[in-house]
């Protein structure tokens, strides 16, 4: 496989099960948004994913974030296209060796890995039906320069107000951006930082058997 993983098998066993990959966000590692898992319809194969590069401490990263004193903090654009195409084949891999029901993919993604399940929604058109990205953003540099007309896929989309890592201000944007694109979303904010809060999980737990 292209990605190291961990699997919840779903408890309700079907031939053809839906699926939600998780990707954890910089720093972080494959548990950790794993323990979410045991929350979520009993239906669903959950796979989470961990990051290709190793920051010690147990901590992995899909892209190197740098800090210079004249660019300030950036992003490595280039190790980030190479994890979005590695996190695009692994999906195409989960797909074929658990035979998902390839109309019901969910890209489950916080911080970094939010930014970048934004940037396969728009790279690798309809791959996953739904995206929920927690405390990231669209990161223009990381997206095609015209998108497709002929994306389904819908967003559920929040934040933390008091986020001191990602500002709320460019969470903020995600929504105007894909009202523009015609695109089904929702968005909202909660009184935390940079984490998820328990109405936060519960909202997109909710959201997610809506489309079971």
């Amino acid at each position: 496989m292209s990605l190291e993983y961990i699997v919840r098998q779903p408890t309700k066993v079907s031939e053809n099960p839906p699926l939600l990959i998780l990707l954890h966000g910089y720093g972080s590692n494959k548990e950790d948004l794993f323990s979410f898992a045991e929350e979520l319809p009993e239906e669903l194969l959950i796979i989470s994913a961990q990051a290709p590069h190793e920051m010690g401490y147990g901590g992995y990263a899909w892209y190197a974030i740098n800090f210079d004193d004249v660019k300030g903090k950036f992003s490595d654009l280039k190790q980030a296209r190479e994890s979005l195409d590695k996190i695009a084949i692994f999906i195409d891999e989960i797909k074929a060796k658990y035979n998902t029901n390839a109309d019901k993919t969910f890209l489950l993604g916080f911080s970094q890995g939010a930014i970048l399940s934004y940037s396969l929604s728009f790279m690798y058109p309809n791959k996953v039906q739904h995206v929920i990205a927690l405390s990231g953003y669209i990161n223009d540099e990381m997206i095609p320069k015209t998108i497709s007309k002929d994306i389904k896929t819908d967003y559920y989309c929040s934040h933390g107000s008091v986020d001191q890592v990602l500002p709320v201000d460019w969470a903020r944007k995600s929504k105007p951006f894909l009202d523009n694109l015609g695109l089904q979303n929702v968005y909202s904010e909660y009184n935390v930082g940079h984490g998820v809060a328990p109405q936060n999980f519960y909202s997109f737990k909710k959201w997610i058997e809506e489309r079971l």
